[in-house]
């Protein structure tokens, strides 16, 4: 037995460290199982106390109690960091697939694009969608097919179009890694565990959020470009003004190029707005802006009102090009982001009329902090900015007293407060949020910055807990029944020898699940599907050293010259067919994404460890028993 002391000192070394590596996975099923009994047990005497009580107000207390427990007890943080960790498939969540606009970034570092250009843009998007071209080389050749230089948007005037078009797509690369970047920051500050987000191809990111709950939230963390702007809303007469044009335009009373420039001067009608005589129909045909986009007459200010119903409809007659040449070049419309308030049971939403260019940007907030207006009981974000912004934003409301300023996030604007005297603090703070979790994702959107460019979900999965249960019982009772009918197999034809490779496959399972813990890897369903593979392949394995023992018997070998003789011959098979299978896992893992990843890992994982079980295991039992004088029965 002396000779056999390393092999075993060294099985029992790797079965142990896989126990260990294993032991916080166990930890951290138990403490799952004890917190959701409690917050059950919590939530069955709230409905007692309150039979009225709604299932949102029991989702947060369910939240509330869970995460208080987890803050309480360090260790369950712990553990379930060192723990095997599930897949979106096991254990329910989103999976998306973003899309980085490409176009939208090329209109935002262009200088003075024109019609021309914008139409060129769409065009490009739309060949993309079917091409594997970039947005910037279809752009380019249409360009070029118009014979238009790119230096007249881009660069200098000297500049070759090969150089642009190289440093247009430089920009585009570094804009999907700064999204990914930003989207990362994004989702660790919204306290989602072990994310998975990578990139596909040119311009996609794929993002998985395993055991996300609140999935509308998420798409909004996701896709919000978190564009911060702060604009000085226009005066009440500049801003009827531009209304009562627009609403002649539209009723083809005058050419929207007439007097465009002249945008303060008061334009009158002898068809009052109030003409009570006309009915709505003729008042909406000889008014069709007015007769949707309300005003307060008993207002200061000239916002418009408009209603839920109403609102896509007033944005498709602002999107008319009539329209937009009425309105002057240094101003922009925009909604408010969220109700005003309600008539006749509808939303009212409020349009602002403001300067086209921000007096701030987002880029100067430092910090973000949600929380709640004492005077108001509603939920808001303080924002800090830098020293520079600071010195801005005194300098802006200090020549702006009086007026108002939008805080306008993604082309919405959340609020306008009239600045009453100067802020020297670089303090400001958005309001407008519904309640404090809105307040707190925006706070965590502000912080972690602006996306480059807008992007868009392409794509979209959602995995319920439910179905993950569902997909862990399914794989592992596959699992099972798989390992018991292999033994079962390996045991009626092999006898004595069958029951030595089901004690090895034991081992294989034990050491792949104890290296997915060590390395903190994680386990999906199709992971599942290469623990079951690499069960057959390890039989295979035991199958092909059985038979050569099985020829060297029959040869009137000793049995231990047999053992010695079959393993030695078998060798070169196994590891030549394990080797080439290992080959096609690297391919598969650095080429594949997601699902296939997961494969390919556990695939690669239980190769290894096959090896070591029907190599090193299975021959140390042989040569135990040889050692020992026992019968080895080969069927």
């Amino acid at each position: 037995m002396k000779e056999f002391r390393f092999k075993i000192i060294l099985i029992l070394a790797a079965i142990g460290l896989s126990i260990y590596l294993l032991y916080p996975t166990y930890q951290n099923y138990t403490n799952n199982e004890k917190i959701s009994k409690f917050v059950s047990n919590r939530q069955l005497e709230l409905k007692d106390a309150q039979p009225n009580i709604s299932k949102i107000e029991l989702d947060k207390v369910e939240k509330f109690i869970e995460d208080s427990i987890k803050a309480s007890d360090p260790n369950i943080a712990k553990t379930k960091a060192k723990s095997i960790k599930l897949g979106l498939d096991l254990q329910g969540g989103m999976r998306v697939v973003l899309e980085v606009n490409t176009g939208k970034l090329l209109e935002k570092l262009a200088k003075n694009p024109d019609d021309t250009f914008k139409k060129v843009i769409v065009e490009a998007e739309q060949e993309t969608a079917i091409s594997n071209e970039s947005v910037v080389d279809i752009f380019a050749r249409m360009m070029q097919a118009r014979g238009i230089r790119l230096s007249r948007y881009y660069g200098s005037v000297r500049d070759e179009d090969s150089k642009i078009v190289s440093d247009l797509n430089t920009s585009a690369e570094d804009a999907v890694s700064r999204a990914m970047e930003i989207i990362r920051n994004r989702i660790d500050q919204y306290g989602v565990s072990e994310p998975t987000i990578q990139r596909q191809g040119s311009r996609r990111v794929i993002v998985e959020l395993p055991g996300i709950a609140r999935e509308e939230e998420a798409k909004q963390l996701l896709q919000g470009t978190a564009l911060l702007q702060f604009n000085l809303v226009k005066d009440p007469q500049t801003t009827f003004n531009i209304m009562q044009r627009i609403d002649e335009v539209l009723a083809g009373k005058i050419d929207s190029t007439v007097d465009k420039t002249n945008k303060d001067s008061s334009i009158t009608n002898n068809d009052s707005l109030a003409n009570q005589q006309l009915s709505p129909e003729e008042f909406a045909k000889q008014h069709p802006f007015f007769s949707i986009a309300l005003i307060n007459p008993n207002s200061q200010t000239a916002d418009a009102y408009v209603s839920e119903d109403q609102k896509d409809k007033l944005q498709l007659m602002l999107n008319r090009p009539e329209v937009k040449a009425a309105i002057p070049n240094n101003v922009e419309f925009h909604f408010s982001a969220k109700p005003f308030g309600q008539q006749d049971g509808k939303s009212i939403y409020v349009l602002y009329l403001v300067n086209k260019t921000p007096e701030l940007t987002g880029g100067v907030i430092t910090d973000a902090q949600a929380t709640i207006d004492p005077s108001t009981s509603g939920a808001i974000v303080n924002m800090q900015m830098n020293s520079e912004g600071a010195s801005d934003w005194a300098r802006i409301t200090g020549a702006n007293i009086g007026k108002r300023i939008a805080i306008i996030l993604d082309g919405a604007v959340y609020s306008a407060p009239n600045v009453i005297n100067k802020i020297p603090s670089g303090n400001s703070q958005i309001t407008g949020m519904a309640n404090m979790e809105e307040a707190k994702l925006l706070e965590i959107v502000l912080k972690a910055g602006a996306l480059p460019a807008p992007v868009s979900i392409i794509e979209e999965r959602t995995v319920g807990p439910s179905l993950g249960e569902d997909s862990i019982r399914a794989g592992f009772k596959a699992a099972i029944i798989g390992f018991i009918l292999v033994t079962i197999f390996m045991i009626f034809y092999y006898r004595r020898a069958g029951e030595i490779a089901a004690a090895a496959l034991i081992f294989t399972v034990l050491f792949i699940l104890g290296v997915l813990a060590g390395f903190g890897a994680t386990l999906t369903l199709p992971g599942i599907a290469g623990i079951i593979l690499t069960i057959g392949m390890a039989v295979d394995a035991n199958v092909l050293i059985y038979e050569r023992i099985r020829e060297e018997v029959a040869t009137g070998k000793t049995v231990k010259a047999s053992v010695d003789s079959g393993f030695a011959k078998a060798n070169s098979a196994i590891i030549d067919s394990n080797i080439t299978t290992f080959l096609t896992g690297i391919i598969l893992y650095q080429f594949g994404s997601g699902p296939v990843q997961g494969f390919a890992l556990t695939l690669m994982i239980g190769i290894v460890a096959s090896l070591f079980s029907a190599l090193v295991i299975a021959k140390l039992i042989f040569n135990i028993m040889v050692a020992k004088g026992m019968k080895i029965n080969l069927g």
